[in-house]
């Protein structure tokens, strides 16, 4: 066995990952994006109805944005016009994991549990704004950047990967076929305090020049709070305590311009049009098939690092143990 072979291998692509890593441009980051997508589309739930909607609040935050964008454009830098364009895509993914996240391409995803968790569009509409603000606020590249330098072993080991071991489940060995750099990037898929707060101030900016009622921005983290899941110090998480977040939100309403008023537009669906929607989501998430396709897809889903939550529920560590466990099975794989 020629020993030298594998480890020049390995060498290069670390060599390359970490070159790679000290310059995210936008082409790559919507590469990745696609190549995610792929990942996780089994698990995207296809109904016309719902997938109208969300989009139809999604191009209403985007919108507003681009508005925003002309008034506030940077000198220098990469031009954001692929952010406002027709090709940004929001998904319904069927996922029993409390959560929405953006892969900082044109793909944001919402969880049919959160989607069924919010009491009105306005709840709805301040998570999706929020997720589109991280990928205004390019939040994912400084993400992409820790994500190499985190997974870079993983990913070489990845390149020499071969079929896993029997006694592997189905679902894990449809994991391990995503690659190892793939496992890696959803293991290490989170934001900084500072990312998060700044997507909630952004996402207020574009939820509220899009219509929709300002007092309402920080239900959703209201609701939660309210459910006892604010337990954690903020010095413990990433995230900020969603009573803070709660609070900012407040102070932002209160401080709005004087026209701010003229911003107001009906919502996409009233309350029983948004009511009628949850109950569609709900029959629409019970009638979908489960193959080891659409399990690993809902694994890599749940592995993500909560964007609502101040620290991941049990269900997410759980989900990110399991892809741990691909990732060793594939490094067993390769000293074979």
């Amino acid at each position: 066995m020629n020993v030298l072979r594998p480890i020049s291998r390995v060498s290069i692509a670390l060599a390359l990952i970490l070159g790679a890593a000290s310059c995210v441009s936008d082409r790559q980051v919507i590469a990745q994006a696609n190549e995610q997508h792929m990942s996780l589309s089994p698990a995207v739930m296809a109904n016309p109805d719902l997938d109208r909607y969300l989009q139809d609040i999604g191009d209403r935050i985007i919108d507003a944005a681009k508005e925003y964008d002309t008034q506030h454009v940077e000198k220098g830098g990469e031009s954001r016009d692929w952010m406002f364009s027709k090709d940004m895509q929001f998904h319904l993914v069927n996922s029993k994991t409390l959560n929405a996240f953006t892969t900082g391409g044109e793909h944001m995803y919402i969880y049919s549990e959160l989607f069924e968790t919010c009491r009105s569009e306005d709840e709805l509409a301040a998570v999706m704004a929020h997720e589109y603000a991280h990928v205004y606020g390019r939040h994912v590249h400084k993400g992409i950047q820790r994500q190499y330098l985190i997974v870079a072993g993983s990913a070489a080991v990845g390149i020499a990967a071969g079929e896993m071991a029997e006694k592997n489940s189905a679902e894990i060995g449809t994991l391990a076929g995503a690659g190892a750099m793939m496992l890696g990037q959803f293991l290490s898929m989170g934001y900084t305090r500072s990312d998060e707060a700044n997507a909630d101030e952004l996402g207020f900016v574009f939820y509220t020049r899009a219509g929709w009622d300002p007092d309402r921005f920080g239900d959703f983290f209201q609701q939660l709070a309210d459910k006892g899941l604010d337990t954690t110090p903020e010095q413990l998480s990433d995230h900020p305590t969603l009573a803070s977040r709660v609070a900012a939100a407040k102070k932002r309403a209160a401080n709005l311009p004087p026209g701010a008023g003229e911003w107001r537009r009906e919502p996409v669906a009233d309350l029983a049009g948004y009511g009628a929607k949850k109950e569609l989501v709900a029959q629409v998430s019970a009638s979908s098939p489960s193959d080891a396709d659409i399990q690993s897809a809902q694994t890599l889903l749940s592995a993500v690092p909560s964007c609502v939550l101040p620290v991941d529920a049990p269900e997410q560590k759980a989900a990110q143990n399991k892809l741990e466990l691909a990732l060793g099975a594939i490094g067993k794989t390769v000293q074979r």
